[in-house]
């Protein structure tokens, strides 16, 4: 896989800074039961890094310490992980919200039945990738097949209750491109897939939440093995808007790999990018860790590089999809 570091290393974008702490969003590493393309984690059925139990409990402690309200996991696919029930069940009972970020398919999984009723049952809200209402391009994506599995999950979780009113359980889509451009008008494609997936088999959901791909892992590999790596960049930087800084991610969350090691997005922990790091030359120097947010005051400072252009070109980018 061709790295892009040395093209992002080098940038222009904005200086920003954490002004709160809502979110800690925990990578639980990066086994996953697929392995596609617009991958920024590089995520697969053969990974083996997971975070263990001792950094689980750590990280529940910094978020009662922080006074954090919301526990963002992702992967991989989380439910993969050995410790994923223990976790959410005792975050759920310090009070802490819950988001899953589900690949529906795991729901199909043998061994992984349990997902749907589980998640229902601690009103953990769903965030689930599905990254077109088309077929097509879903299976080029991500596998022959993955469109079938992913709407008979989505089917299961709305019989759960998952997207329908009055249920209070929260299940949002995940649209990304499939291609060198940026999203669409969320909101225009959230109409499109509410009346596509409603009309033809019958899901409902709450939001969807537009996506822009990050130039990094495999997807940045794939831009660089296609040519497309210096164009997709202009693309970012030339629809960059200001008034979108002001909504980032990072600038209420911080985001842990499955060592316990702190960055400031998703994003900068695939570039091993640390948390506020001032020399963006030397990637993995001097790494913060969840045992420094014990007993340490909130970092303000922000890592930024070039990739960031895609948290903020054209209507924004973030873990809660469009920024306007």
């Amino acid at each position: 896989m061709r790295d892009t570091w040395p093209m992002l290393r080098d940038s222009d974008f904005p200086p920003i800074r954490r002004d709160r702490l809502d979110t800690l969003q925990l990578n639980l590493g990066y086994l996953c039961n697929l392995s596609c393309i617009h991958c920024h984690v590089a995520a697969g059925p053969h990974r083996k890094e997971l975070m263990d139990l001792d950094t689980i409990e750590l990280a529940l402690q910094v978020a009662q310490r922080q006074s954090i309200g919301t526990l963002d996991l992702t992967g991989g696919s989380p439910e993969m992980h050995p410790h994923f029930r223990t976790l959410v069940s005792q975050a759920r009972r310090a009070g802490l919200k819950v988001m899953d970020r589900l690949n529906p398919t795991i729901m199909r999984e043998p061994g992984f039945e349990w997902v749907g009723e589980f998640l229902a049952d601690h009103a953990v809200e769903a965030v689930a990738s599905l990254p077109c209402y088309s077929q097509a391009n879903v299976d080029e994506q991500r596998g022959q097949g993955v469109f079938e599995a992913s709407i008979s999950a989505l089917q299961s979780l709305n019989a759960l209750g998952y997207g329908r009113e009055g249920s209070g359980l929260v299940l949002n889509l995940v649209y990304n491109p499939n291609g060198a451009f940026l999203p669409p008008d969320q909101q225009q494609l959230q109409a499109d897939y509410k009346r596509l997936l409603g009309d033809n088999f019958g899901i409902v959901f709450n939001q969807l939440f537009a996506l822009a791909n990050m130039p990094i892992q495999r997807y940045g590999s794939w831009l660089l093995s296609k040519g497309h790596f210096a164009a997709y960049m202009g693309t970012l930087r030339d629809a960059h808007r200001a008034d979108n800084l002001d909504g980032v991610m990072c600038r209420s969350l911080i985001s842990v790999d499955y060592q316990g090691y702190l960055y400031d997005c998703d994003f900068n922990q695939m570039l091993h990018l640390p948390l506020g790091a001032t020399d963006a030359a030397v990637p993995g120097r001097d790494r913060p860790h969840l045992r420094d947010l014990l007993d340490a005051p909130l970092p303000r400072r922000i890592a930024t590089a070039q990739h960031c252009y895609g948290c903020t070109a054209g209507q924004g980018s973030s873990c809660g999809g469009a920024l306007h």
